[in-house]
């Protein structure tokens, strides 16, 4: 009875892990190809990290936000503890950091699966195929704006329309929170509350806090500053008392935004000034892709800076990432996919047959040959044509 059982659920995957079946196979490696190639017209050399890392390169610095997403193992070699990568990127920098060194900026990226303990509430995989590009050694506007429109080309290439750009800064968090001289606990417990958007806690930390009036009213104010345009010429007028790092980030944050709606006509741009997801791993302009079809965002990034110290070099970074299997699910909504041409051969010893399946095949047609007593035929194969002999020669025909 229980090897009954056994053999029947010997099918099932765990939760949260898919198999990707053959064509949506074949149509997530060629948009994985279409977007490499995209990486590389604008020079961003590919890398390939290793899929398990010790524990502490994958968990060091800005990492350490993956903990608890991170599967975690013990070395039977080294004894040491390893983990399978969650997110690429702590990886991609430590490639910059201590491989590479170079004092120029470097861009690179790089796709591949990650393993995850936890899937999205909205989204259940636990192995997205990630996806990204980044810049390493620039810091400004021009990198962050870089890697913003490269984004937005592999949103187009991947056929997405009706794209949302939405942008905001931790910066501005980070900086207010210095200028209020909040320790460590308190700025955490600010954090929360307004990650949730708890605006009845937020006025009752407000009161408990003994800071200055006008600052109070700039973090009871932040929750509201989100939306379109005139947004920010709101928050310049709530911020006008504020430190200069805060001015001087949204005005990095409105040169960005000034900038993509110059080069994107017709993009949808909203600002949220509050949205500090990330805010441990980020140090100033963050991003989200969204389109209308999925609640959540489809393409995040930002920049964090200093992402290389604890690799034994410091350097800017900003960049993004996205999931490719997403990514392709969609584009099969935007696109009728092409009938895959697939000529049958039969199972012949013909050295004439044999050279003209080679000849197909380097010319890259795709050949499938008969084998012997095999059920089904090239129709039962999806094949849309078949190699025939005619006058010694071996031609191909279209099936009917």
């Amino acid at each position: 009875m229980q090897q009954a059982i056994k053999q029947k659920n010997s099918w099932l995957l765990p939760d949260g892990i898919e198999e990707v079946l053959p064509v949506e196979a074949r149509h997530l490696e060629s948009l994985r190809n279409k977007l490499l190639a995209l990486f590389d017209c604008w020079g961003y050399d590919l890398v390939i990290p290793p899929f398990i890392d010790f524990l502490d390169s994958l968990l060091t610095g800005t990492g350490h936000d993956l903990d608890l997403q991170t599967f975690k193992l013990t070395d039977q070699v080294s004894g040491e503890m390893l983990g399978v990568r969650a997110d690429m990127t702590p990886q991609v920098a430590r490639i910059d950091a201590h491989n590479l060194k170079h004092e120029w900026p470097t861009r690179l990226c790089y796709a591949g699966t990650v393993l995850r303990t936890r899937g999205d509430p909205l989204e259940k995989t636990r192995s997205p195929m990630q996806i990204g590009a980044e810049i390493y050694g620039h810091t400004g506007q021009e990198s962050d704006m870089e890697v913003i429109c490269l984004m937005l080309e592999m949103l187009a290439i991947a056929g997405l329309q009706n794209v949302h750009l939405d942008l905001g800064h931790v910066g501005i968090y980070r900086a207010l929170s210095e200028q209020a001289n909040l320790t460590e606990i308190q700025e955490s417990e600010l954090f929360d509350v307004l990650q949730r958007k708890a605006r009845p806690e937020l006025k009752e930390l407000m009161t408990s806090l003994d800071i200055d009036s006008e600052l109070k009213l700039m973090f009871l104010t932040l929750p509201e500053l989100n939306g379109d345009q005139d947004m920010l010429t709101k928050a310049r007028l709530v911020f006008a008392k504020a430190s200069n790092e805060v001015k001087q980030a949204l005005a990095d944050l409105t040169a960005i935004a000034e900038k993509l709606a110059a080069r994107f006509q017709g993009l949808a741009i909203s600002f949220d000034l509050a949205e500090l997801r990330g805010y441990h791993y980020h140090t100033g302009v963050v991003f989200a892709a969204f389109v209308p079809s999925v609640g959540r965002e489809i393409a995040r990034g930002g920049r964090y800076d200093n992402i290389g110290a604890v690799f034994g070099r410091a350097r800017p970074a900003t960049g993004f990432s996205a999931d490719l299997k997403v990514l392709s699910a969609l584009s099969k909504q935007s696109f009728q996919s092409e009938k895959r041409g697939l000529i049958f051969a039969p199972c012949l010893n013909d050295a004439g047959l044999h050279e003209k399946i080679r000849d197909l095949r380097a010319q890259q047609q795709a050949v499938v040959q008969q084998l012997p007593g095999q059920s089904g035929g090239a129709k039962e194969l999806g094949c849309t044509a078949v190699l025939e002999q005619e006058h010694q020669n071996w031609v191909v025909r279209p099936l009917a």
